[in-house]
């Protein structure tokens, strides 16, 4: 075992990341104010990602479906990797590639938010779905690594707000990832269970 699979070091790895995401809150607060803005007009969260970054998509939508910690309604969030009928389908009739931007162009409005998960930003079912998204009037987040480019890859820049974790490392991106999806859900659950006010007529 060389001295970086450690684990000590990895915890150690872990904890400076973790320790350097404050330069990141701003813009996830930014997030949480975009998502709190389209729930109060009744819009709808729809997220999506590959491998790990498709568990965090799940668990983003778990939560604000669900709850967080707070008693309040539901909040429409909606990953689009848990239907295998449909991912196949699309994946067998157009090609992987579209298996994210078919769904968001038959389910997304303007007005709606799409959060995109990757620790590469390269995936191009992952691109092409933002690009969708941006293309369908939704407002478009994307949770990503620094990576070989340190700007978080092609799927950067198609979205409005970008949370790059400065890090290459899968393992280490994916971690800081789940703890900022646990701060946006705080944000919004907050909002949620405060009583929301009235949708505007």
């Amino acid at each position: 075992m060389t001295a970086a699979e450690k684990p000590a070091d990895q915890l150690a790895d872990h904890l400076a990341l973790a320790g350097r995401l404050g330069a990141l809150l701003p813009e996830l607060t930014a997030v949480a104010e975009r998502l709190i803005e389209v729930y109060s007009r009744d819009g709808r969260l729809f997220t999506f990602g590959n491998g790990g970054s498709a568990a965090d998509a799940q668990h983003l939508a778990a939560e604000l479906v669900g709850r967080y910690r707070r008693d309040r309604r539901p909040l429409p969030a909606l990953a689009l990797t848990v239907d295998p009928s449909v991912i196949t389908c699309i994946g067998n009739d157009f090609g992987a590639d579209d298996v994210f931007a078919r769904q968001v162009r038959g389910f997304a409005r303007p007005g709606d938010m799409v959060i995109a998960f990757s620790t590469s930003g390269r995936s191009p079912n992952v691109v092409r779905g933002l690009a969708a998204a941006r293309e369908q009037g939704a407002v478009t987040v994307f949770f990503g690594g620094s990576g070989a480019d340190g700007r978080g890859g092609a799927a950067a820049a198609h979205a409005d707000h970008a949370l790059i974790v400065a890090s290459g490392t899968t393992a280490r991106i994916q971690e800081m990832h789940l703890l900022l999806l646990h701060l946006l859900s705080e944000q919004v659950d907050a909002w949620a269970a405060a009583g929301e006010p009235a949708r505007p007529t």
